[in-house]
């Protein structure tokens, strides 16, 4: 029977239900030696070692490249638990005819609420006031509200739209810039579709719901953080290549910008040693937007699913996306 390799460390050896639909589609289940693998630490050979005996993954944060699928000649499907692809190459991976799933309707919610969570813990002053009350200092200073402040959106994709719904419920104004926007979605929820540059001039909070890749890739540089409303704050749980990390710990220095919210870091892990983090002005988390334990099973759920109906001949249509290979696609 072909093996499935599931690599996310929070589903290594964990018997859910995707490992039963996997099962009974006729595959078999294996695991990494290594829980933190799918952190893409590895060399290419040792990624290659463990990546060789699976017909298909359930992937995590490892890396996809072409050096990397050229040694892997039995590889059918990429199913990433989760929407980002950014570590996957496509292009290549289209060629070698290798599906590459995504798992569109999973973790939307649960990233919108880690964007919240930042936003919260920054207006609120949450991590400085806990530490100065576990300090018996009883600090009755004034935190910023949230209602009748404006909430810019770039990006108005599923999770987008999740962030722009919990926005409009506490009394903020939305905007949002996208190339293709729900125009539908934007008239009944109240969010006005506007240009980045008019984004940048009138947010509070510009929380970030784009993909990587060579158009977005060092996007918020120190030009648009320029551009940005002073005393605003940025938030980050798409992908941490869109931020020059560089650029932003000017501006956050310079006070130009109050804060920024990043759960998402140019380098993954993101290590002790990063300048950001002698920050007072940052609130940080490890890459856990998509995480909660409902996001968590809800995408294996999904990329376990994939799978399977690839293995029976099926298309699972939304989630493939090179779906330029669906005619004529085997396993």
């Amino acid at each position: 029977m072909p093996t499935v390799l599931i690599t996310p460390e929070n589903l290594i050896n964990v018997r859910g239900p995707w490992v039963t639909a996997l099962e009974q589609a006729g595959l078999t289940v294996a695991y990494p030696e290594d829980p933190t693998f799918t952190r893409g630490l590895a060399s290419v050979a040792e990624t290659i070692r463990v990546l060789k005996p699976a017909s298909a993954v359930i992937a995590g944060g490892e890396y996809f490249t072409p050096e990397i699928l050229a040694g892997l000649p039995n590889l059918r499907v990429v199913a990433r638990a989760g929407v980002g692809y950014d570590r996957v190459d496509v292009p290549e991976s289209t060629i070698r005819k290798i599906a590459v799933c995504i798992t569109p309707t999973a973790n939307h919610e649960g990233v919108a609420e880690q964007a919240f969570a930042m936003i919260f813990a920054i207006a609120k002053n949450v991590l400085v006031n806990d530490a100065r009350t576990r300090a018996g200092q009883w600090s009755l200073g004034a935190t910023a509200p949230l209602r009748g402040k404006t909430l810019g959106l770039v990006g108005l994709g599923r999770i987008g739209r999740s962030t722009a719904i919990r926005g409009r419920a506490m009394g903020m104004t939305v905007i949002a810039a996208e190339k293709y926007p729900d125009l539908a979605f934007a008239q009944k929820h109240g969010v006005e579709i506007v240009d980045l540059e008019t984004l940048l001039g009138r947010s509070d909070y510009v929380s970030l719901h784009c993909p990587h890749n060579a158009e977005t890739n060092g996007m918020f540089n120190k030009n648009l953080f320029a551009r940005m409303k002073p005393g605003s704050v940025l938030i980050n749980t798409s992908r941490g290549k869109l931020v020059v990390e560089a650029d932003l710990l000017v501006a956050l220095q310079s006070g130009h910008l109050s804060a920024a919210g990043l759960d998402v870091f140019e380098n993954e892990p993101a290590t002790a040693d990063n300048p950001l983090f002698a920050l007072k002005n940052i609130v940080v988390a490890p890459h856990l937007g998509g995480a909660d334990k409902l996001s968590q099973d809800s995408m294996a759920i999904e990329a376990a699913d994939c799978i399977a109906k690839l293995y029976h001949g099926q298309w699972p249509t939304g989630a493939v996306v090179n779906e330029e290979l669906r005619a004529g696609w085997k396993w």
